[in-house]
């Protein structure tokens, strides 16, 4: 099972996917592991301040966070755990940038290679889990970018996006914390 959900800057999302990670968790798959897989990277201060407030939160709800912030195949998943993904957006630079970016880390890759391999660790987490849960941004409404490195990200995560809402079993739209179902008939 795979569930993607987007939506824009502060429009529920993340509290939508929170509560659907739970929800399925606790039907399904309860005696499995609850897990949060958090792509944000501590780049300064204010990011590590927010990192802790967001951990302490969801460890309320019983997640247990995990911090890979790239796609990393060394993280041992079991076939009852949910995994909680956020988000698609933060991947996406990382793999783009962190510790060299991705032609350090992929020989012979470049930026249009990262869709697929992040489609293919998502896969390859699906294949190996119960459940999983991802978040992503709504960034496109703005038209493109001028920017040249800037418009390759938004074009790699719309193609990431599309290809996710392709493998999901629902795709939700979350608007002013109303979802709005683009695809699937369940009411996660």
């Amino acid at each position: 099972m795979l569930y993607l959900i987007t939506g824009g800057s502060a429009s529920g999302k993340s509290e939508y996917a929170e509560n659907l990670a739970v929800k399925k968790h606790r039907e399904i798959f309860g005696d499995g592991k609850l897990l949060y897989a958090a792509f944000m990277y501590p780049y300064d201060e204010e990011c590590k301040q927010r990192i802790e407030r967001h951990r302490q939160m969801r460890k309320e709800k019983g997640f247990e966070t995990i911090e890979p912030y790239i796609c990393k195949d060394d993280i041992s998943f079991g076939r009852r755990d949910v995994v909680l993904m956020e988000c698609m957006s933060n991947l996406l630079a990382n793999e783009m940038y962190l510790d060299g970016g991705v032609t350090k880390r992929y020989p012979g890759k470049c930026y249009e290679d990262l869709e697929d391999i992040i489609t293919s660790y998502i896969k390859r987490v699906e294949e190996n889990v119960g459940c999983v849960v991802i978040v992503t941004n709504e960034i496109f409404a703005d038209g493109m970018p001028k920017d040249l490195e800037m418009r390759s990200y938004v074009t790699i995560l719309g193609q990431i996006n599309q290809k996710l809402a392709k493998m999901s079993t629902a795709a939700v739209e979350v608007v002013c914390s109303i979802p709005v179902f683009l695809k699937g008939e369940e009411k996660c």
